[in-house]
């Protein structure tokens, strides 16, 4: 794996996070969000491959009164394959409990 790939892998992910923090979600659009989250992604440079899931569990957890609740970070996994002059790398970005942190690293 090429540190381009690596650095491309990691931008994906890290524009994810800050473009979607937020967005009004529910249990009936989480899939639409979690669909629109990856085509955005795959139009990036480099991108083979996306796949984003919100975590029904903390979304049903985090509803309002009104059935929707913001996408917080403890909600969110994503996972990005880059290929940059013939070198791929995979990553993920996911909640990490112990460090109450969304964490991205190489797989």
């Amino acid at each position: 794996m090429s540190e381009k790939a690596a650095f491309e892998a990691g931008i994906k992910l890290a524009a994810l996070f800050h473009q979607f923090i937020g967005a009004p979600v529910s249990p009936e659009n989480a899939e639409l969000l979690e669909r629109a989250m990856e085509s955005c992604m795959r139009l990036q440079p480099y991108v083979v491959e996306a796949e984003v899931r919100i975590n029904r569990k903390k979304l049903e957890k985090a509803l309002s009164s009104y059935g929707y609740t913001s996408l917080t970070p403890e909600m969110l996994y994503a996972k990005v394959s880059v290929e940059v002059e013939g070198e791929r790398a995979v990553a993920v970005m996911e909640w990490d409990e112990e460090k109450n942190y969304p964490l991205m690293r190489l797989l």
